[in-house]
C-alpha cells in the first residue's frame, strides 16, 4: 500500500488550555489515538503502510496524538521481576487481567511462529499504555472486546494526515476519512493486512485486545526484528509512530514494566491525562500540502523538514526518492518450522524412511510460498542425498512446505545433523538429529554340518564358513564377532584349546573384524589346535544380537597296526627275566 505520511506530531502539551482541549477531543472520541502501539502489526494508522521499516519517511501513524504521561517515580521492589508480578500497587501501575492475558498470548504465540523475534509482552503493554491506556483502563467484555470503539480523530489533514476512507467505515464509522481504531490504534487498511483472530472467534476484531495484541506483535518482529536488540527494538517502535518522543515515552514504560507491574480487575485501570498534541494546519479547513521530506541521515526517526528542492537552486538536500514498492505482510518472510519430519533413523547404507519436511510462514503466520531452503547434510558417517549432494536448495511450494531429497546412509554407523535454513539478513535455522546404525542380521548359522576335529598341534583341516541373514535375507556387511568360549553361552572365555592368529603369527581367541560379504557369507580365518585335548566351544555373534555356537574337537589320531599283522602280534611282549 502507497503510504500517507505528513510531518510528526510535535510531543507534549503546549499549554494548559490546548492540553485541556486535546483531553476533551479525545475523551469524546473515548480513544488516545493514533500510534500504532502493541497491536503486534506494524504501524497500524499508516494509510497503505504495509511493512514495519523505522526508516520511513514521515509519520506512520497519521499523526494522531497518543498519552504521553510517564510511570510512576517510585519502581517495583524487584529489578526483573515481571514473570513474579506483586499482588498489589496503584492502578495507574497496574495492568488490567484480560489486558495483561492477550500480552502474554500474543508473546507466547509469536514466539512459537518466529521465536528470532524474541517479543517480549512488556513492549506490547508499553505500546498498549501510551495508545489507549490499557484499553481504557481495560473495559471490555469476556472476550476482551472493548465496550464500546477506540476512535481516532479523522485523519483529515487538519494536524494529521489526510487519509481518505478505505474500509467505507466498517471498522472506523467514518466513510471520509480514515480514523486509528482499537486499544492497539491501527488504522483501517493496515488492519486490512496486518489484522488477527487471536480469539478464536473466526472474526478479526481491531477492538478486541487479543487479536491486537497478536496483530501488534506480528507488526513489531516485521523485517526480521530481533527485539532483544536493542536497535532492532527502536526501529520497531519507530514504526509505530515516527517520534523519538514516542520512543522514550515507550521506552520508559517498557523499561518500567521489565521491572515489575501487578494485574489489577478489568475496567479499573486509571485512564491517561496527558495526549499529545497534534501540528495545527497553517489553513484551517484546507488540507495541508504534504511537504517534501528532507531525511536526516543521523537520527532515525528524526522529524522531515519541508521545503522542495530544485535542480540547480544550490540545494545539497537529498531529492525525494521515487516510490517503491514493498512486500506486503503476506508476502514477507516470517518463520521456519518442521512440517512434521519423524525420527531420521536407518541401517548402514540404506535409504532413510523419512525425509526432512519444513513450513516456511508469513508474517502474518500463514504459509508462505517460493521461499527458497537450504538443506545440508554434517557429519562423517557417509550419509548423503539423493545424487550424491550434501547440500541441495529447494523452494516452498503454494502450502509453504518443501522436502529435501532422500537420503541414503553411509556405511559408518554414528549421528550426523541435517540442517534447514531460509531467509536472508536474520536466517532461521531448523536442526535435525539422524542416526545411522550399523547392518544387522537377525540369524547365522553354519552352511555345512562336518565336524570339525584337529590333532594337538596341528591346524583345523577344514573351514568354517557361515551366512547371516535379516528377515530371511543375505545380511551383507554385517559386523560378527568370534570368541573362543567355555560355555554355550559365551559367558566365559576360554584360554586353552582352539585359536586363530594374528597379522603377528601370534595366537589370539577373538576376532572382532569380521564381515559377511554382499552374500552374507563368512569364511573364518584358519584355526589351530594347541596341546590341551578335549572338546571346545567357538561362539560367533553378529550387529542385531544372533549368535550361533560351533564345536571344536582336539583330539590325537588313533594308532593302528601295520598291513598283515594282528593285534596280539604287535602289542609289546612281556620280558622274562632270567632265573637267578
Amino acid at each position: 500500500m502507497a503510504a500517507h505520511i505528513r510531518r510528526r506530531l510535535r510531543k507534549g502539551a503546549t499549554t494548559t488550555a490546548v492540553a485541556a482541549a486535546a483531553v476533551a477531543a479525545l475523551a469524546a472520541s473515548q480513544a488516545p489515538a493514533v500510534t500504532l502501539a502493541d497491536a503486534g502489526g506494524g504501524d497500524p494508522k499508516a494509510a497503505g503502510e504495509d511493512t514495519a521499516s523505522a526508516e520511513d519517511d514521515g509519520a506512520a501513524t497519521g499523526n494522531s496524538p497518543y498519552y504521553t504521561d510517564l510511570p510512576p517515580l517510585v519502581t517495583p521492589d524487584k529489578p526483573g521481576s515481571s514473570s513474579n508480578l506483586p499482588v498489589t500497587g496503584s492502578a495507574e501501575a497496574g495492568i488490567p487481567a484480560s489486558i495483561l492475558a492477550a500480552y502474554k498470548q500474543a508473546e507466547q504465540t509469536v514466539a512459537t511462529t518466529d521465536p528470532a523475534c524474541r517479543l517480549p509482552w512488556q513492549l506490547l503493554a508499553a505500546i498498549g499504555k501510551v495508545e489507549s491506556g490499557q484499553a481504557r483502563g481495560g473495559r471490555v467484555d469476556a472476550n476482551g472486546t472493548t465496550t464500546s470503539p477506540i476512535l481516532g480523530p479523522a485523519l483529515n489533514g487538519q494536524g494529521f494526515a489526510l487519509i481518505k476512507d478505505t474500509d467505507g467505515g466498517a471498522y472506523d464509522s467514518d466513510a471520509v476519512h480514515d480514523r486509528a481504531v482499537g486499544p492497539m490504534q491501527f488504522i483501517p487498511s493496515t488492519w486490512a493486512s496486518w489484522g488477527q483472530d487471536a480469539n478464536g472467534d473466526g472474526r478479526k476484531d481491531p477492538n478486541n485486545i487479543y487479536d491486537a495484541a497478536l496483530a501488534a506483535g506480528r507488526y513489531l518482529c516485521a523485517n526480521d526484528r530481533d527485539l532483544a536488540i536493542a536497535a532492532d527494538l527502536d526501529k520497531a517502535v519507530l514504526s509505530y509512530n515516527r517520534s523519538t518522543e514516542y520512543l522514550r515515552t515507550v521506552r520508559s514504560w517498557f523499561s518500567y514494566y521489565q521491572r515489575g507491574t501487578h494485574e489489577i480487575p478489568d475496567g479499573t485501570g486509571r485512564l491517561p491525562s496527558a495526549p499529545s498534541t497534534p501540528t495545527p494546519s497553517p489553513n484551517p479547513g484546507t488540507p495541508s500540502p504534504t511537504p517534501t521530506p528532507k531525511p536526516s541521515p543521523d537520527k532515525p526517526g528524526g522529524k522531515p523538514t519541508p521545503g522542495p528542492s530544485k535542480p540547480g537552486d544550490g540545494s545539497t538536500s537529498p531529492k525525494p526518492k521515487p516510490p517503491t514498492s514493498k512486500p506486503t505482510p503476506a508476502e514477507t518472510f516470517g518463520s521456519l518450522e518442521n512440517a512434521g519430519t519423524g525420527p531420521l533413523r536407518a541401517t548402514a547404507g540404506q535409504a532413510f524412511d523419512e525425509r526432512v519436511t519444513v513450513l516456511a510462514r508469513n508474517a502474518l503466520g500463514a504459509p508462505l510460498g517460493k521461499v527458497s531452503v537450504t538443506f545440508t547434510v554434517t557429519g562423517d558417517t557417509g550419509t548423503l542425498f539423493a545424487g550424491g549432494r550434501k547440500t541441495v536448495t529447494l523452494r516452498t511450494g503454494a502450502d509453504g512446505t518443501v522436502t529435501a531429497p532422500e537420503l541414503r546412509a553411509g556405511e559408518k554407523a554414528g549421528e550426523f545433523t541435517v540442517t534447514a535454513v531460509a531467509g536472508t539478513g536474520r536466517p532461521r535455522t531448523l536442526t535435525y538429529a539422524a542416526t545411522v546404525t550399523a547392518r544387522q542380521a537377525d540369524a547365522i548359522a553354519r552352511t555345512d554340518e562336518k565336524a570339525l576335529v584337529a590333532a594337538p598341534g596341528e591346524k583345523f583341516a577344514d573351514a568354517v564358513t557361515v551366512k547371516a541373514t535379516y528377515k530371511d535375507a543375505a545380511a551383507a556387511g554385517v559386523a560378527v564377532t568370534a570368541t573362543m568360549v567355555k560355555d554355550p553361552l559365551g559367558l566365559f572365555d576360554n584360554d586353552k584349546g582352539p585359536y586363530f592368529k594374528d597379522a603377528a603369527g601370534k595366537p589370539v581367541r577373538t576376532l572382532t573384524t569380521l564381515t559377511t560379504d554382499a552374500d552374507g557369507m563368512l569364511r573364518l580365518p584358519e584355526i589351530f589346535a594347541d596341546g590341551t585335548e578335549g572338546t571346545f566351544k567357538l561362539r560367533l555373534t553378529t550387529e542385531g544380537g544372533a549368535s550361533v555356537v560351533i564345536e571344536l574337537t582336539i583330539q590325537a589320531p588313533e594308532e593302528t597296526a601295520p598291513e598283515g599283522t594282528t593285534p596280539e602280534e604287535t602289542a609289546p611282549k612281556e620280558t622274562e627275566t632270567p632265573e637267578a
